[in-house]
């Protein structure tokens, strides 16, 4: 008793919590009946829990592992759910397929994305009206666009890497994000929201980021987490920024060339106006999925260059034969040129994709490979295992070896086997602006330094996070001193 008392409320409700969920799963188990000729399942001994702690130690061996054993098709249990994989491109063809009425989205990331982005946007919105929200953001991101944001981007990496000075050891990690926050916010909320951005902005950046968790996921919404906590009450914060630039730019009645002037200007096929609250959701949505790709994705690139010099060097030398020996501003039309960069990048995004399982819940009965998936289970796609299958991607598949892009078939998505960015009807809408960001940052970035490995150390994953970020990534570097 003694011990039950020393115990904290939070500490008490999640136990409580654990406990009522698994009497729960086990008594629905006992009563369900199941359909013939299911997915292969993986088996457990422990009700509900099931496979979490083997998925969540080693996700990539672990569904390695059960598609060598029971093909492209399996399922298993997770903390009450059952979740049914597709791997390779021929079965994960269903999910990328599929209409919302069959896999659902809504039902498998608004508990996650509404405490972020708030009500009324995204996947708390019915989904015809997220399809429309979608073409709004589509208008905004345009050639024209990512003309005008290529120098802000250069601009704002220039001046963040300006406290670097000339050589020593940092966390790429924790600067690219910070910088991306910068040059997303610049580039697609507009002048009012960027010329508030400070420390204090960024902590709630930080806090707000911390909902995209596995505890937001897995466990219900209304625990008194510190995580929720400061989540909850950095959204409000947030929103109160984005209300003040919003009513700031509808006084001003000037009409600037940005995204936040194209939401306000936007109407649904109603012919209503967004609110100031879901102009704001979805300005706040853009930043937080744009930035985790972004961010993830520049600090993993960081690493497989300063583990092969060799193409970094060539790298450095790709930018003075595209862009001149003097190295002026880069032009947007420059990015297309600097094509060995484009093949690191994509390389990059095939061994570390920023998402490891695309979800849906199934809805009706749906078929593949002989196999029937119930209403219920959780349908995933993992890209980061079909960017694996040696089968696709031959022996050295686990090798940074950008040359296997040189043929456009490599990273044609609507096979799925390459899907960093998803794949048809579901495929990202960010996902232009994302390369042209990444590149100019990459740009400025070998222009101004060599970087290396601290003593020979390559992060490995940190699966600890819904997005896959690298372990401890500090990097060594030098100013660059001579051409090559």
């Amino acid at each position: 008793m003694d011990r039950i008392q020393d115990c904290s409320p939070t500490t008490l409700v999640l136990v409580t919590a654990v406990v009522i969920l698994v009497v729960a799963y086990m008594f629905k188990s006992l009563l369900e009946k199941k359909p013939e000729n299911l997915p292969p399942e993986v088996p457990s001994s422990i009700p509900w829990l099931g496979q979490a702690v083997s998925f969540g130690q080693r996700p990539l061996e672990f569904l390695t592992e059960a598609y060598e054993k029971h093909g492209a098709v399996f399922s298993f249990t997770m903390v009450g759910k059952t979740f049914t994989f597709l791997v390779g491109s021929e079965a994960s063809a269903l999910l990328f397929n599929s209409k919302n009425e069959n896999l659902n989205a809504e039902e498998v990331y608004s508990k996650l994305t509404t405490p972020v982005f708030g009500r009324g946007v995204a996947y708390d919105v019915p989904n015809h009206i997220f399809l429309e929200q979608k073409k709004m953001f589509k208008t905004g991101l345009n050639i024209a666009r990512f003309k005008q944001h290529v120098p802000m981007i250069e601009e704002e990496t220039v001046e963040y890497f300006k406290r670097w000075g000339d050589a020593g050891e940092r966390d790429i990690f924790v600067a690219l994000s910070e910088l991306i926050i910068l040059t997303a916010s610049r580039c697609l909320h507009g002048k009012e929201i960027r010329s508030v951005l400070n420390e204090e902005v960024a902590q709630l950046y930080s806090d707000l980021d911390g909902g995209f968790s596995h505890a937001a996921w897995l466990l219900p919404g209304w625990l008194p987490l510190p995580s929720f906590r400061k989540r909850d009450a950095a959204h409000k914060a947030i929103k109160q920024v984005f209300y003040k630039a919003i009513a700031k730019r509808r006084e001003s009645q000037e009409k600037e060339d940005d995204m936040l002037q194209t939401l306000l200007d936007s109407t649904y096929k109603t012919g209503r106006h967004l609110t100031d609250d879901e102009v704001a959701g979805m300005l706040l949505g853009l930043l937080m999925a744009g930035q985790h790709t972004s961010s993830t994705t520049s600090a993993w690139l960081a690493f497989f260059l300063a583990k092969n010099k060799d193409i970094q060097d060539q790298l450095y030398e790709e930018q003075v034969s595209v862009c001149g020996s003097d190295l002026p501003p880069l032009q947007y039309d420059q990015l297309k040129d600097l094509t060995l960069l484009d093949r690191c990048l994509k390389e990059t995004l095939r061994l570390r994709p920023p998402i490891m399982v695309v979800m849906r819940e199934c809805k009706t009965p749906q078929k593949v490979k002989g196999y029937t998936i119930p209403p219920g289970h959780q349908v995933c796609v993992s890209p980061t295992v079909n960017h694996s299958l040696k089968d696709q991607w031959g022996q050295d598949n686990d090798q940074f070896r950008p040359d296997r892009f040189l043929s456009d078939e490599t990273s044609n998505s609507e096979k799925f086997a390459y899907i960093p960015f998803g794949a048809g009807r579901h495929r990202c809408i960010g996902e232009m602006f994302a390369y042209a960001q990444i590149k100019t940052i990459w740009s400025v970035l070998l222009r101004k330094y060599e970087f290396d490995l601290v003593d020979g150390y390559f992060p490995s994953v940190n699966y600890t996070t819904m997005i896959h970020t690298p372990y401890k990534p500090v990097i060594r570097y030098k100013k660059r001193s001579r051409p090559l």
